[in-house]
C-alpha cells in the first residue's frame, strides 16, 4: 500500500484489508500490549511488528495503529488514547481508561479519535452552519492542531470541491491559505509523514513556482490587450533590425573588399593552382643567406621591391594559369644538328628583366662545382674538353630532355635550399620556369594551354645557371665515382664526358652501370642514342674539341673556312655564300672566332686572310 493510498484511507475512513499480514501483526501487537495493562504509543507497536517483520518501516506500520484505534479496538480492552508533547512533537500514548500518564496535564489530554466517521448533517443544517460561519482565518492552525482524525474528516467533508481552486490541480502546490490543505497537512504532521518544518518548505517552494510559473502567461496576456499596437512595434522592430542587419553586411562587405584590395597591393596568396600551397609560409634563413651574400628576402612584396615592380605586376608575372590568353613568352622552333627542332621560349620585356636581376643578384653568386663548364663565365667548350686531353678512352654520355626535366618543384626546392622562405622561393621559381604550351582558339579567342609540367624554358637567361645548381649533387657523386675508378668527369650543360689512361678499358662498363644508377637516382635520364665510346685509334672529340694529342678543330671544319677564303680571293665573299646565310661575314668571322679560341695559332693565320679580303 503506498503512501496516497494511506492519506486516502485516512481521509475517506475506509478500515484496512481484512487479509493484510501487516494489520494482523498490528493488531496482535495492539492486544498483548494491552493485556498486560501497561500504556503504549504506536512506536511500542511498530517495534514488535518489526520484530517479526524486519523488512518494514516504522513509517509503514503507523497507519495500522491509527487504523485499529479508529475501529474501536481500543474501547474492546477498556483503553484510551492521551496526546502528550514529547520533544515539541505530539504524540498519542494508549493507556488504560482513568490511569494516569506522567507528564500530561488534563489540558493536554484529548479523547482517542472516535472509530468512525460522523453522520453528516441534514442538509437543512448544513446551510444554517454555513450561514454562522461568516468568516474563516486560514492561518489560525490553533483548531487545526487540536483536532482528532474523525474531526477532521468531517471538516473535509464539508468542502465544496468546486468552490476551491486547488482541487485536482497538479501543476502547483497548494498554499496553506487553502483549507483542504491546511487539513491535508495537519493529518501528514499527526501522522508521522512529515515535520512542520519539511511541510514548511514544500509550501515555501510552491509558493515561490505560484509567483513566476505564469510570468510568461501574464506578459502574453498584457501584450494581447494592445495587440495592434504590438504588431506595430515589432514590425518597427523588425524593420529596424533588418536596416541594421543591412548596414552591417555593407560595413563587413566593404571591409573585406578593402582588405581584399589591401591584400591584393601588398602581398600574394595564390599565384595559380598546384604551386601555392607554401605561399603562407614566410621564414628565410638569413644567416645562410648572408653568408652567401644573397639578397635578404623574406616575402613576396620583397621580391617586388627587389624588382622595381608593383605586387600587383609580380603577382600577373608568376601568376601559373592553366589556360592563358597571352602569354609571357614567344615560342619558336630552331632545327637540330642531331635531326629535329628544339622549342625555344624567349621571355618578352618584363619578365626578361625580372629574370635578369635574379640571374645577376642571386644565381651567378652561388658557386659551383668544378666539372661543371656550360655556361659559366670564363669556362668554355675548350676547358671542358682540356681535361681528356691525350687519353687512352674517352666516353661521351648526354642527359635526355636536360632543361624540362629540372621541373618547378625543383627549382623551389633549390632556392629553398639557399635560405629563401617558401614564399619567396615560389615566386622566383614561377618567374624562371614555363609550362610547354600549345595555342588553341576557343570561342573564336586565342589560348595558350598547358601541355606539360612547368620546367626550365630553353630561351630564358637563367635557365642554364639554375641546371648547374640543380646538378650541382650530380657534379658531386660522379667526380666520386670518376676518381674511384681513376677515370677523369667533366659536365658541359647535358653533355657528360668521362676520360681514363691507358688500362682503364675494362673499367668501361662498370662505368656505363654506376653512371646510369647516379643519373636515374637524381631525377635525370640517359640518352642512349647519344651515347659514344672513343678510343685513342680513332679520332676522340668532346663537346666538338678534337683531344686525342692536342685541342683542335675538326679537319673538314678548317678545310672549308680555308677553301672559302681562298675562293673569295677571286669571287668575293657574297659568291661563296652558298648556304644563304643572311649576315655571311659574321658568320664567317664567328665561325674563325671559335677556331682561334681552340688553336690560336691556326686561328691567327685565318683570320689573316679574311684581313685581306676586307
Amino acid at each position: 500500500m503506498g503512501f496516497w493510498d494511506d492519506v486516502k484511507r485516512f481521509f475517506t475512513g475506509e478500515p484496512p484489508e481484512e487479509d493484510d499480514p501487516i494489520d494482523d501483526a498490528v493488531r496482535d501487537a495492539m492486544v498483548a500490549r494491552m493485556q498486560t495493562g501497561e500504556p503504549f504509543s504506536w512506536v511500542n507497536v511498530a517495534d514488535a511488528v518489526r520484530a517479526r517483520m524486519p523488512e518494514l518501516g516504522s513509517m509503514e506500520i503507523a497507519p495500522y495503529v491509527d487504523g485499529w484505534v479508529e475501529a474501536g479496538l481500543l474501547d474492546k480492552h477498556g483503553y484510551t488514547g492521551t496526546e502528550q508533547i514529547v520533544a515539541g512533537r505530539a504524540v498519542w500514548i494508549y493507556h488504560r481508561v482513568g490511569q494516569p500518564v506522567a507528564g500530561v496535564t488534563p489540558s493536554t489530554r484529548v479523547n482517542a479519535p472516535a472509530p468512525t466517521a460522523p453522520k453528516a448533517a441534514p442538509q437543512k443544517a448544513k446551510k444554517k452552519e454555513k450561514k454562522k460561519r461568516k468568516w474563516f482565518d486560514p492561518w489560525d492552525a490553533g483548531d487545526l492542531m487540536s483536532l482528532t482524525a474523525a474531526e477532521l474528516r468531517a471538516r473535509a467533508m464539508k468542502i465544496v470541491p468546486w468552490r476551491t481552486a486547488w482541487i485536482g490541480r497538479v501543476d502547483v502546490i497548494p498554499p496553506q491559505s487553502d483549507e483542504r490543505t491546511a487539513l491535508v497537512d495537519r493529518g501528514l504532521i499527526l501522522r508521522g509523514f512529515f515535520t512542520e518544518e519539511q511541510i514548511e518548505e514544500i509550501h515555501r517552494i510552491g509558493d515561490l513556482w505560484l509567483k513566476h510559473k505564469d510570468a510568461a502567461k501574464l506578459a502574453r496576456a498584457a501584450a494581447a490587450k494592445s495587440a495592434d499596437a504590438a504588431i506595430l512595434q515589432l514590425r518597427e522592430e523588425a524593420k529596424q533590425k533588418k536596416a541594421r542587419l543591412k548596414e552591417e553586411a555593407k560595413a563587413r562587405a566593404e571591409k573585406q573588399r578593402a582588405d581584399v584590395a589591401h591584400r591584393k597591393a601588398t602581398d600574394i596568396v595564390y599565384l595559380g593552382r598546384g604551386v601555392s600551397g607554401q605561399l603562407h609560409d614566410r621564414r628565410s634563413n638569413i644567416e645562410r643567406l648572408e653568408s652567401q651574400g644573397l639578397p635578404l628576402l623574406a616575402a613576396p612584396a620583397d621580391v617586388a621591391d627587389a624588382l622595381g615592380v608593383t605586387v600587383s605586376r609580380l603577382r600577373w608575372l608568376a601568376f601559373h594559369d592553366e589556360a592563358a590568353p597571352a602569354g609571357h613568352y614567344s615560342f619558336f622552333e630552331i632545327p637540330k644538328r642531331s635531326g629535329g627542332t628544339r622549342l625555344l621560349s624567349a621571355p618578352k620585356a618584363e619578365l626578361r628583366a625580372a629574370q635578369s636581376w635574379i640571374h645577376e643578384n642571386i644565381l651567378k653568386k652561388v658557386a659551383l662545382e668544378a666539372p661543371a663548364h656550360g655556361f659559366v663565365p670564363g669556362r668554355s667548350t675548350v676547358t671542358n674538353a682540356a681535361p681528356h686531353v691525350g687519353r687512352d678512352v674517352v666516353v661521351n654520355l648526354d642527359l635526355e630532355d636536360f632543361f624540362p626535366t629540372i621541373t618547378f618543384a625543383r627549382v623551389r626546392g633549390l632556392f629553398t635550399s639557399l635560405g629563401y622562405s617558401p614564399a619567396v622561393a615560389t615566386v622566383l621559381a614561377l618567374l624562371t620556369t614555363e609550362a610547354p604550351r600549345r595555342r588553341l582558339t576557343y570561342a573564336g579567342r586565342p589560348y595558350f594551354v598547358a601541355v606539360g609540367r612547368r620546367g626550365l624554358p630553353q630561351g630564358a637567361c637563367t635557365s642554364p645557371a639554375l641546371s648547374n645548381l640543380v646538378a650541382r649533387k650530380l657534379d658531386r657523386r660522379m667526380a666520386g665515382l670518376a676518381k674511384k675508378l681513376g677515370w677523369t668527369y667533366t659536365r658541359y650543360a647535358d653533355d657528360l664526358t668521362f676520360s681514363a689512361p691507358a688500362g682503364q678499358r675494362d673499367t668501361v662498363g662498370r662505368l656505363f652501370a654506376h653512371v646510369r644508377h647516379i643519373v636515374q637516382d637524381e631525377g635525370f635520364r640517359v640518352n642512349e642514342k647519344k651515347g659514344r665510346v672513343q678510343r685513342k685509334g680513332g679520332r676522340q672529340t668532346v663537346t666538338g674539341v678534337v683531344v686525342n694529342e692536342r685541342l683542335a678543330v675538326p679537319r673538314e671544319e678548317v678545310r672549308r673556312l680555308r677553301a672559302i677564303l681562298n675562293n673569295a680571293k677571286k669571287t668575293g665573299l657574297a659568291a661563296q655564300n652558298r648556304d644563304d646565310h643572311p649576315h655571311f661575314e659574321a658568320w664567317l668571322r664567328g665561325k674563325i672566332a671559335y677556331v682561334s679560341m681552340v688553336d690560336p695559332d691556326r686561328g691567327a693565320k685565318l683570320a689573316a686572310q679574311l684581313a685581306e679580303l676586307s
